[in-house]
């Protein structure tokens, strides 16, 4: 063998191309922030100043409800069965309570199908999958922005697809009623866009309740954005009919929040509409991550009417498959409808909503405004008159003085935000943890209202000032930076 083949080039020589590709991939700045609190996590005993993480989407409100129920007899249960092979869609008795858990929480019309039901490691499994069998390497999917950055690499990495991004922005126009309002129109000029650049647009992506911002859509807003798929659907089989299966817009609709709603908001989940204009080409997302507080079950469930769809993601579900003793105790979980009814759901809402207030009355004693949301585990806040500059490299910078002072939370640019200044904070922790929180921020912002940030120098820090979340993937828009120059002047807006 030639010496040529050591070295980076002989490592490099070991991927396909492929391979290379993924290697190369940019970590998002969601990823990148945990990976500096997993190195450095706080605890009040053993590591008092180490770093507070306000960012991460978990809620651990309820664990000690969650630890009582698992320790009943009825979870204690094994049998042969459950540590052999199993069926890839997931064990039929778990699907059946997850569809009438749906049926009945969604509030469906009629009783969900358990043939229908595809179980997987997680709702990132979901997203890999689907995106791998709906798309080709380079087509798109329109997402309205800010949205959940972890989205990119999960389709990007099996798939090879691109987001289309649908900017939403904080100023409120004749036409919109409130800030980061999506309407349909947006989404045609998105897809318009699309078009002009020669990019394939496949699906829409819609989450809801939505993250990061924390707003339900309306009924009426659900119903149009189904209907103007419809239409995208019905114009490229009149433009094109031998081509028509290549063409369809399929509309993905996360609701992995579904049941975390804390206020008299009404949430509509797409499988509550009783008549859909696309039924084969609509599917449903959810999983136990957020609403029952178990992000490290990695259980995620896609609910979809399409045969050949099922067929093809049947045949990646091999790969992310959910153990047998698993799917059982969550069968217990669900269908314990006096628990969920009286125990778990009420005090999760509760607490949800107690932990909500403490984290928003604090930030507006320190002169921070919020978007006013309804779902989720977290608030989006606006530190835009904290910046230097309505830049994101200024973003970055105030992100870093928050990690200085051991608090990680979210910058707006990792959910792909088009406007500088905005920061995604998690509320569902403890009450102490948040009032921490709270006190830190006020003592990085008092001391940076006195000295001016200071310029970052290490190499670490640099890469992720300079990367947006999940940099690999080419957004069809106009860039994050040339968009934030025009929001320099902006006058400031209180979106409480």
């Amino acid at each position: 063998m030639s010496s040529g083949s050591a070295g980076g080039d002989g490592r490099a020589a070991a991927l396909s191309a492929r391979g290379s590709r993924i290697a190369s991939g940019a970590r998002g700045l969601l990823d990148k922030g945990f990976d500096l609190y997993i190195a450095d996590p706080f605890d009040r005993d053993r590591n008092p100043r180490g770093i507070l993480n306000l960012g991460t989407s978990e809620n651990k409100l309820c664990y000690d409800l969650i630890q009582e129920r698992l320790t009943r007899p009825d979870m204690n249960y094994l049998e042969p069965q459950l540590l052999q092979y199993s069926d890839t869609q997931g064990i039929e008795s778990f699907r059946e309570e997850i569809a009438k858990f749906l049926t009945e929480y969604a509030k469906a019309p009629k009783a969900l199908n358990p043939e229908h039901i595809v179980v997987m490691s997680g709702c990132c499994a979901v997203f890999a999958t689907l995106s791998t069998v709906l798309c080709d390497p380079g087509d798109g999917y329109l997402i309205p922005t800010p949205y959940y950055g972890g989205i990119n690499s999960k389709t990007w990495l099996y798939g090879g697809i691109q987001p289309v991004h649908v900017p939403l922005f904080s100023e409120v126009t004749d036409e919109e009623s409130h800030p980061f309002q999506l309407t349909v129109e947006k989404l045609e000029a998105a897809l318009q866009r699309a078009k002009e650049q020669g990019i394939r647009v496949r699906a829409l992506i819609l989450i809801n309740p939505h993250n990061p911002l924390g707003d339900i859509y309306p009924a009426q807003l659900l119903k149009e954005c189904l209907e103007f798929a419809h239409r995208f659907s019905e114009q490229q089989q009149i433009s094109d009919d031998l081509k028509y299966n290549r063409y369809q817009l399929h509309v993905i609709i996360d609701e992995i929040y579904m049941l975390s709603v804390y206020d008299d908001t009404t949430f509509t989940s797409v499988l509550s509409l009783d008549c859909l204009p696309d039924p084969e080409r609509t599917h449903f997302m959810w999983g136990f991550s957020k609403d029952f507080g178990m992000c490290g079950i990695r259980v995620g469930v896609l609910y979809t009417r399409s045969h050949e769809i099922r067929k093809a993601v049947n045949q990646l579900a091999v790969f992310h498959g959910c153990p047998g003793p698993v799917q059982y105790v969550l069968s217990q979980f669900l269908s314990d409808r006096d628990w969920l009814d009286n125990v778990y759901f009420p005090t999760n809402k509760k607490r949800l909503k107690e932990a909500q207030s403490i984290l928003v009355d604090g930030l507006a004693e320190i002169g921070i405004p919020v978007f006013k949301s309804s779902g989720g585990l977290y608030i989006w806040a606006d530190f835009r008159k904290f910046l230097k500059s309505q830049t994101f490299e200024a973003e970055m910078e105030l992100w870093w003085k928050f990690l200085d002072e051991k608090l990680l939370i979210s910058p707006g640019k990792a959910f792909c935000c088009y406007e500088p200044g905005w920061f995604r904070m998690v509320f569902s922790d403890s009450v102490d943890k948040i009032y921490l929180g709270i006190q830190r921020l006020e003592q990085m912002l008092q001391t940076e209202t006195a000295e001016p940030v200071a310029n970052k120098t290490s190499a670490e820090e640099d890469e992720l000032s300079n990367s947006e979340d999940e940099t690999s993937v080419n957004h069809a828009n106009t860039s994050l930076d040339e968009v934030s120059e025009t929001y320099s002047d902006m006058k400031k807006i209180v979106v409480y």
